[in-house]
């Protein structure tokens, strides 16, 4: 048993795409045209990191309540982490594309962290180790 896919809620596929493959280095695993369940057109967006098993749906906002959602999955809380391998490394290329960090690295008993906002506005934590 595994976990396959978690949804993220994002304003738009493509951005979130590029974000995701151009920012973070996760691999679009498939882009495919699907529908809602009441007909309308949607796409199935699937990344995931090379050499995960677990990846993300992309799902567009679809509607008010889900157009809140964007940015505020979690409430405010970390609730993606990304981990890699090498910290210094992976932090220095996200800062060189932009990417917010809300808090610079420190050191937990865990490992190196530094916690960032995706393109829709939620934070990760990017993980390393001590």
């Amino acid at each position: 048993m595994q976990i396959d896919l978690v949804t993220l809620v994002v304003a738009e596929y493509d951005p979130a795409i590029a974000f995701f493959t151009e920012v973070l280095g996760f691999e679009l695993v498939e882009d495919s045209p699907a529908q809602t369940t009441d007909g309308r057109p949607k796409r199935w967006v699937v990344v995931r990191p090379p050499g995960a098993q677990t990846g993300l749906l992309l799902a567009r906002a679809d509607g008010e309540r889900q157009e809140a959602a964007v940015g505020a999955q979690t409430a405010g809380r970390v609730g993606f982490f990304l981990r890699v391998d090498d910290f210094d490394a992976a932090h220095r290329r996200l800062v060189d594309r932009g990417v917010e960090f809300l808090r610079p690295p420190r050191a937990e008993p865990y490992g190196r962290v530094a916690v960032f906002r995706d393109i829709a506005g939620n934070p990760w934590d990017l993980l390393g180790p001590a």
